[in-house]
């Protein structure tokens, strides 16, 4: 997988900064889930080649955070946009109780001035079983964290996700 193909858009987000973007202060529900941000959402391509699942606001190129495979490889491609190449060289998500960090490599982007943080990770990983059942992630940018939780009714595109990955 090239990561040039991975994303569809790319998003002018700096990791330094991620605390400060809007899906980072998405409320929390009684339940403790975050609730969705107005405009934000994931959005999945079933493409039969790579299959993607976007984080982002709905017709923009604001798309912080993109998950891509190869159909029933495992494995999970991960692409974090970033304005300028970040101190750390991982990617830490969250989803339902269950955090991981992922080694990534810094990798230019095709589509705008910044960098993509890029990782691989197994699709049987805790977080994302979590990911399928709760229908939100985290990113964790040292003790910042920025919410990605999905509209209602677009829950299910994870686990759609996920299966296609398998």
């Amino acid at each position: 997988m090239r990561p040039a193909r991975w994303l569809t858009a790319a998003a002018f987000i700096s990791i330094s900064t991620l605390g400060a973007c809007a899906p980072s202060v998405a409320p929390l529900s009684t339940t403790g889930a975050p609730l969705p941000v107005a405009g934000y959402d994931w959005f999945l391509n079933e493409d039969p080649d790579e299959p993607r699942l976007s984080y982002g606001l709905a017709q923009s190129d604001d798309v912080p955070l993109s998950l891509m495979c190869a159909p029933g490889s495992g494995k999970i491609g991960l692409s974090l946009a970033a304005d300028q190449a970040p101190n750390r060289r991982a990617i830490t998500l969250e989803s339902g109780g269950d955090t991981e960090t992922f080694p990534a490599r810094v990798e230019a982007a095709d589509m705008h001035d910044g960098v993509h943080l890029v990782a691989t990770a197994p699709a049987s990983h805790p977080v994302f079983l979590q990911f399928r059942r709760v229908g939100w992630l985290a990113v964790w940018d040292g003790n910042q964290r920025a919410m990605m939780a999905a509209q209602p009714g677009s829950e299910g595109r994870a686990a759609r996700f996920l299966e296609l990955c398998r």
